[in-house]
């Protein structure tokens, strides 16, 4: 499930982020502070949940909402604002939740548990015309391949070449607007598709999904740094390159790395 969050205040937005980490499988896939830019990208892309504030630059979170009300296939609305005069409005455009600042992590907790078995229902299976089951909670149509089946051979593209490489070859991957950047030992590759699509052709038992915009190769670690918060910043061999961990992420890479 796909989400996008709408919201001008830093603070706001990194702790609505982390919540939605912690208490769902719901993938933060862009981050936005204005009304008119989410318009222009969902022009061309679509996504499964909006969590969006009212008070926001260029176009106000309720003129946006009414907009997207009249689109054919319509996301899921959250409202997070302080303001509690719009709730009515909010629901009068069939918005799924109406929740106030400042975040209340229990009601949250409830809200996103409840958003998923929504679209779980609203999203039943389909049988494709081929015969293959497909269900759409999952945006690739497939589930992440486990290590016993996943390929360890990965066709990267550079300068319109595919480079067959060996997956223990990456160190890491980071989500770059639409595409993600893979980088090896000595080289950059662009590759046309979001950091979950490309999470999903790695081998898990080598790679761990450490923050929303990251993903790193586990053999590659040389130094796992304490950061603030109780997270981690990870060096890599031969590489300059830091890789943050995220805080809903930590509790599951303690565990892996025996923490």
């Amino acid at each position: 499930m796909r989400a996008i969050i709408v919201e001008d205040e830093i603070p706001a937005r990194e702790e609505l982020e982390y919540l939605v980490e912690a208490y769902s499988e719901i993938v933060v896939t862009h981050i936005f502070d204005d009304g008119l830019d989410v318009l222009k990208f969902l022009q061309e892309n679509e996504t499964d949940v909006i969590f969006l504030d009212i008070n926001i630059p260029s176009l106000n979170g309720m003129l946006l909402a009414s907009t997207i009300s009249k689109f054919s296939k319509r996301p899921y609305i959250v409202f997070t604002t302080a303001y509690k005069e719009h709730a009515a409005q909010a629901f009068e455009l069939e918005a799924f939740d109406y929740i106030l600042k400042p975040y209340d992590e229990k009601r949250i907790a409830a809200m996103l548990s409840r958003l998923e078995s929504a679209f779980k229902r609203d999203h039943a299976e389909t049988l494709l015309p081929e015969g293959t089951l497909v269900s759409h909670q999952n945006p690739l149509g497939k589930q992440r391949e486990n290590s016993s089946q996943a390929s360890n051979r990965i066709n990267l593209k550079k300068n319109d070449k595919i480079i067959v490489t060996d997956a223990n070859d990456i160190y890491y991957a980071i989500a770059s607007e639409k595409v993600t950047l893979v980088y090896t030992k000595e080289e950059e590759y662009i590759m046309p598709m979001s950091i979950t699509e490309f999470d999903a052709l790695l081998p898990e038992n080598l790679f761990f999904r450490c923050h929303r915009s990251y993903t790193v190769n586990l053999t590659k670690i040389r130094e796992i740094v304490p950061w603030f918060n109780q997270t981690y910043m990870l060096r890599l061999k031969d590489l300059s390159e830091e890789i943050p961990v995220s805080r809903s992420k930590v509790k599951a890479f303690r565990q892996i790395m025996h923490l």
